[in-house]
């Protein structure tokens, strides 16, 4: 894990590739068809990836990684792709604790925000959760370069009970996709992201309310949670926040589209 390198090139001829990928409907099909050039080690794995690629399957899942704050993150089939609006969180917490220790990252999906505050905080103490066992498995090869730990279970009941009061980084990147608007989803999402990473409950809010409920027990004197939300939902989980004890306000992105209520104990 490690700023994002160049890989050796395969000798597949990326004009084809990108031909292919277009004419599946693929948006960006030339710089798709260079990540999978400089990812693949024959043509024929090339070939292959393409082909993938142009029936569906998420760029993400046919490289086998995704970029994510600088660093090259393991993903695989059933497992949620770190958004790069999800850097912006990562921004924050490290604006608001540049100092943090103790760092745990909830619903973890990849490990991808547990891996880029390991990267960013030298030596800190890092613990990633999830209720999907094929994503702590993934969370634990991306934390592994940094020591982390990666846990299965549901939200703090999987977490060592050692770091009740001493976390100063808590990150939940919850599910907060109403029900009703997971079939709207774009079909990378819909069909080939595990629905417990997607789906937030009627308002999209049910998980971040139980995590905001338990967060001050966790996180040490000062210490922050952060959680991803939209536009709209931004006023109910800022509520939540403050209802469990924490001082709560929301930073916005205009460039990311992104909205993370952060409070602080």
């Amino acid at each position: 894990m490690a700023t994002v390198p160049a890989s050796p090139a395969s000798p597949a001829d990326p004009s084809s590739l990108t031909a292919a990928l277009r004419a599946a409907g693929c948006v960006f099909a030339e710089d798709e068809a260079r990540l999978i050039v400089a990812t693949a080690r024959t043509v024929e794995e090339a070939t292959a990836m393409a082909r993938a690629r142009a029936f569906g399957l998420p760029l993400e899942h046919v490289l086998g990684w995704a970029e994510f704050h600088g660093l090259r993150i393991t993903v695989g089939p059933g497992v949620f792709v770190p958004r790069r609006r999800t850097e912006f969180l990562v921004d924050q917490a490290l604006a608001r604790a540049p100092g943090a220790r103790v760092v745990v990252d909830l619903c973890c999906g990849s490990g991808a925000l547990g891996a880029a505050l390991a990267a960013a905080l030298d030596g800190a103490e890092v613990h990633a959760a999830d209720i999907d066992p094929a994503a702590v498995r993934c969370a634990r090869r991306n934390l592994a370069p940094y020591g982390g730990h990666a846990h299965t279970g549901d939200l703090y009941a999987a977490l060592p009970a050692g770091l009740r009061g001493r976390i100063g980084i808590l990150t939940a990147n919850v599910p907060y996709v109403p029900t009703a608007e997971v079939p709207l989803l774009p079909a990378e999402a819909r069909d080939h992201e595990p629905a417990v990473a997607l789906d937030g409950g009627p308002d999209g809010l049910d998980v971040l309310r139980r995590v905001a409920a338990g967060a001050a027990e966790w996180l040490a004197p000062g210490g922050c949670l952060l959680s991803e939300t939209s536009a709209r939902q931004a006023p109910a989980a800022s509520a939540a926040f403050r209802q469990a004890g924490l001082a709560a306000h929301v930073a916005v992105s205009h460039e990311w589209d992104a909205h993370v209520v952060i409070g602080i104990r």
